[in-house]
């Protein structure tokens, strides 16, 4: 035994081996990251591989199923402890069944240690309920909280309904654009796009179709009027309480009376006359409005009429009145699937924005700045 000398005195110091218990050595890397698919359907996964290709990674080996009683099941079957995990959601026909997914999901891999879990959900759904209705409740809110309350630390998402939904949120929202895409391909899929015409199919979408106009050096036209109510003209507690008051009270108050709303015909404000009219939206769902914009302008001059949207979500007979009206070409994102649409109505066209959601997970992951992603985007884009 090698002897040392501490103060004058000499010290036996015996140089015994590490002990080995026998558990497995853990390789915890602090900078390692994995992406699973939350949905159980194999449609729905088809985005998330082809982001996991562009990774050069392969997709987290999770099972995510239905009991007999239609509960959720989540089994993540390997290790994410310490590690950024980023769940892919696409939002299939059971919206409210996907959601379940996610939050049970999320919430099994906090309760297994993950250090970051980062929800990608392109579309982000209840979207739409996010302003206070008669009687009603801010749904987006609600689904916020609950994914705050599930375990995620962060979501990337694109071309949200409107872009003040982020404040719902607790933690980082990273709200994406596919209007690059979409104006790539008007530039290179659409013959003669140099004399189209962007269209905004109501005075609230104008701001987006000047933006895409601005970057096309195009013609901009809005149409105003509409054959049935809208969204922004639904009931928002504006005739709550009734005019007539039974109750007691002070009757000498009287408050001025708001007009009701009357909207004119659909009319065009712009020129369309031997263009091509480019409709531009967030998302295409009942398609009862484009198709009588589409009318309109056919009947306004325009011989080609494209409908460009993120989200086409395509519900009920949207195939069908697709393929039977004027519209030429309806042109969506990969955001949601709709592989059987395609097959209904070969006039969807698909834009694939995988790429610009990998790059988000790659820079989120590096602490990279997502400014890169979001360069040439005014706050009104």
């Amino acid at each position: 035994m090698p002897i040392r000398r501490f103060g004058g005195h000499r010290s036996l110091v015996s140089q015994t081996p590490k002990l080995s218990y026998g558990y497995p050595k853990m390789n915890v890397s602090r900078s390692g990251y994995r992406v699973f698919s939350a949905n159980s359907s194999v449609a729905c996964t088809e985005l998330a591989r082809k982001i996991t290709e562009r990774l050069g990674v392969e997709l987290g080996k999770s099972v995510v199923y239905q009991e007999s009683n239609s509960e959720t099941r989540v089994d993540v079957k390997e290790s994410v402890r310490g590690q950024d995990i980023f769940i892919i959601l696409t939002i299939p026909r059971d919206v409210n069944t996907a959601i379940m997914e996610l939050l049970v999901m999320a919430y099994a891999l906090k309760t297994s240690c993950a250090k970051n879990i980062i929800g990608v959900i392109p579309y982000f759904p209840y979207s739409k309920q996010c302003k206070m209705r008669k009687r009603g409740s801010i749904v987006c809110k609600l689904l916020s909280s609950m994914l705050a309350k599930a375990g995620l630390t962060h979501i990337i998402t694109m071309d949200l309904h409107q872009k003040e939904i982020q404040g719902f949120f607790s933690f980082p929202v990273d709200n994406l654009r596919a209007s690059p895409f979409l104006i790539q391909y008007i530039q290179e899929e659409i013959p003669d796009y140099r004399n189209a015409v962007i269209v905004a199919k109501s005075p609230s979408a104008a701001k987006r179709a000047q933006s895409y106009a601005e970057r096309l050096r195009l013609g901009l036209a809005v149409l105003h009027g509409e054959a049935h109510h809208s969204e922004s003209d639904m009931t928002d507690g504006r005739h709550s309480p009734p005019l007539s008051r039974t109750t007691s009270g002070h009757t000498g108050l009287e408050l001025p009376l708001m007009m009701a709303k009357e909207k004119p015909p659909i009319t065009v404000v712009g020129d369309v006359g031997g263009r091509i009219a480019i409709i531009v939206d967030d998302m295409i769902d009942d398609v009862s409005e484009f198709v009588a914009a589409a009318e309109i302008l056919k009947e306004r001059g325009a011989y080609k009429i494209y409908i460009m949207a993120t989200h086409g979500l395509l519900s009920a007979e949207a195939p069908r009145l697709i393929e039977e009206s004027a519209i030429d070409e309806v042109v969506v994102t990969n955001t949601v699937p709709h592989e059987v649409q395609k097959l209904q109505c070969p006039k969807i066209k698909t834009v694939d924005v995988s790429m610009i959601l990998a790059e988000a997970i790659r820079r989120i992951h590096n602490g990279e700045s997502m400014a890169y992603l979001f360069r040439n985007i005014a706050v009104d884009d």
